[in-house]
């Protein structure tokens, strides 16, 4: 369709070129899955929520991590599906706009961004706890203000790295990812043996009613380890952020996204069972519903399973945290490179460096934002950082969730031409988007609840504040930008409308 791979410039009368001047043909399968992974932090991410899942379910967890998957797997069809026909680094903020209007789109973008401003925040508290732990110095490990600094420099450190080129952070998170998934494997491979030669007092033997769900004894449990389960898939979706860097941008990201999942499924449900035949079900010692456990089983059990080694594991969190922190900041600033190119944003979040074509504006604020929210958050009270991070999952479920219904409403004059259109773009896609909605909805009233999390906010939990609240100042910004007369382009819809043509080369 298009040919021209000059960078995306919008003219005074509205005319849009194509490309917005990123590193074409950047990224493969490989490379966009590896990132995908890094994205979502699967050691850490496991590591701190197993404990919590098997306390909300008990011996179901397993289930719990394949009914979080599904949602996922149906929402990725309907990333898959809108990025080949719309192959667009804006991804939900795009597909929303064409779908729904300017007001849902630039919501999606939003959504987005807050939702990695607070995982960054998480990310980069591990990485800095973890980062003195490795050096065996636990008094700076338990000095908050030094934690949060080092945090910070993480931050820092890692926008340089995405401002500096993919192609550099592809070959890092290469790196990366290979010690996080050496240690998860020796990790369960260690606990599988441990429980099967006796080396934990509280193993149990392997029950295959495990993953039997009529075997779930309490619906609301069984709700909150799923909400649990399905925020620690999140992270999947860079791929598509990515889509303008890849090589064969209609199909490699959507390819990457499925790999993904589908990997951390089989990460997951692999190394719980083989942590609940070790340390079994127990309150006490290594037992999995030990409260003092829950917040981080493999740090319980390190010891026990890697001996001296033990510091392998801390190096692996600490490289599991510092991974994110880099994967997190790519979509975000490509989501306000896009905004910016179709008027949704200042036409500076749109620049792209000449040498490195990365956005490195974007890629700086972005830097800068997380910074100034996690020390805020830390210097208000650790606690209400905690609820912060909980209260992520709203974000996360509604970005989502407004994809999976673009989809279907975007192909809807379609879905009956073949059995394709109909399961690809319409039931799946729209069976996501309920579950993702429902989940949003579920939350947000558990998070209501005094008693959810660590603070109580005006009456009422404070997660419920904090993550509802960030969703409405959104709603504030977009309407203070559309008092901007550079700003009426993109919400008359001239800019940015179900006809206008993606900005991207093609192959």
């Amino acid at each position: 369709m298009f040919g021209s791979t000059k960078p995306t410039n919008i003219t005074d009368t509205g005319h849009i070129h194509v490309g917005k001047g990123l590193n074409n043909n950047a990224l493969g399968v490989v490379g966009s899955t590896v990132i995908g992974l890094a994205s979502t932090a699967p050691l850490y991410s496991l590591a701190a929520t197993l404990g919590w899942v098997i306390l909300a379910v008990g011996e179901q967890a397993p289930v719990a991590f394949l009914a979080a998957a599904i949602p996922m797997i149906f929402a990725a069809f309907a990333y898959q599906e809108l990025n080949r026909e719309m192959p667009d680094c804006g991804t939900t903020f795009v597909w929303g706009a064409k779908a729904f209007g300017p007001i849902v789109g630039w919501i999606g973008g939003w959504a987005v961004a807050v939702s990695a401003i607070m995982v960054l925040a998480n990310v980069a508290e591990i990485a800095g706890l973890y980062f003195w732990y490795l050096l065996g110095n636990e008094d700076i490990a338990n000095n908050r203000p030094l934690v949060v600094l080092t945090g910070c420099i993480f931050i820092a450190l890692m926008t340089g790295v995405s401002a500096i080129g993919v192609q550099i952070g592809e070959r890092l998170q290469m790196v990366m990812m290979v010690i996080q998934y050496v240690a998860l494997a020796l990790f369960g491979i260690l606990a599988f043996i441990g429980a099967l030669n006796g080396g934990s007092p509280s193993a149990v033997a392997f029950d295959p009613e495990w993953f039997n769900p009529a075997a779930v004894t309490s619906w609301s449990g069984f709700i909150e380890a799923v909400l649990l389960c399905l925020f620690i898939y999140w992270g999947w979706d860079t791929c598509l952020a990515l889509n303008e860097e890849t090589r064969n941008p209609r199909r490699t990201p959507g390819q990457a996204a499925l790999a993904t999942i589908v990997i951390l499924i089989v990460t997951y449900v692999g190394i719980s069972v083989a942590v609940m035949m070790f340390a079994g079900f127990g309150d006490t010692g290594f037992g999995l519903t030990n409260e003092a456990n829950l917040d981080d089983v493999f740090t319980v059990l390190r010891d026990a399973l890697f001996g001296p080694w033990g510091w392998f594991l801390i190096l692996a969190m600490l490289v599991s945290g510092a991974s994110s922190t880099q994967t997190t900041i790519l979509p975000t600033a490509r989501g306000t490179l896009s905004m910016a190119v179709y008027g949704a944003l200042p036409a500076r979040f749109a620049k792209v460096h000449p040498r490195f074509k990365t956005p490195a504006f974007s890629t700086t604020v972005m830097g800068i934002a997380a910074i100034a929210y996690y020390a805020l958050m830390s210097v208000i009270s650790e606690n209400v950082l905690a609820d912060s991070l909980t209260s992520m999952g709203l974000a996360v479920a509604l970005y989502y969730s407004i994809t999976a219904f673009a989809c279907v409403w975007y192909f809807r004059k379609t879905l009956f031409d073949n059995a394709r259109n109909f399961f690809m773009r319409g039931l799946l896609p729209l069976l996501g988007g309920i579950m993702l909605a429902y989940a949003f909805v579920q939350s947000a009233i558990d998070m209501i609840d005094v008693d959810y999390g660590y603070t109580v906010l005006l009456g009422i939990g404070g997660a419920f504040v904090i993550g509802v609240g960030a969703l409405a100042f959104g709603f504030v910004l977009m309407g203070a930008w559309a008092l901007n007369p550079r700003s009426r382009g993109f919400f008359s819809g001239e800019r940015l409308n179900k006809d206008t043509p993606v900005l991207v080369p093609e192959e």
